[in-house]
């Protein structure tokens, strides 16, 4: 996979994801599967539990099915995901 910008745009539903970095230090080492996402949070199946991350207090480690590895700053992740399709990307370069 192709490391761009445009990841946002992606679908994180299904995807495997670990919480790297959180202000909240209970969030810090969740791991496991998307399974739901709304405007604010992610619900990661952990250990067979729901677990609900706040996007913007966390950077996130999204493993995709072809064993890439990209770190994901949640304040980008912010918004409703059909509205993260729409939104335009600033590159910095």
């Amino acid at each position: 996979m192709k490391v761009t910008p445009e990841i946002i745009r992606y679908e994180f539903i299904g995807t495997e994801v670990k919480v790297a970095k959180s202000r909240n230090p209970g969030y810090v080492g969740i791991a496991g599967k998307v399974i739901d996402e709304t405007r604010n949070t992610l619900t990661i199946l952990h250990e067979k539990k729901r677990k609900i991350v706040v996007k913007d207090s966390a950077v996130f480690h999204f493993r995709f099915s072809d064993g890439t590895v990209v770190e994901i700053d949640g304040k980008l992740l912010v918004g409703r995901p059909e509205d993260r399709l729409k939104k335009r990307i600033r590159r910095l370069w």
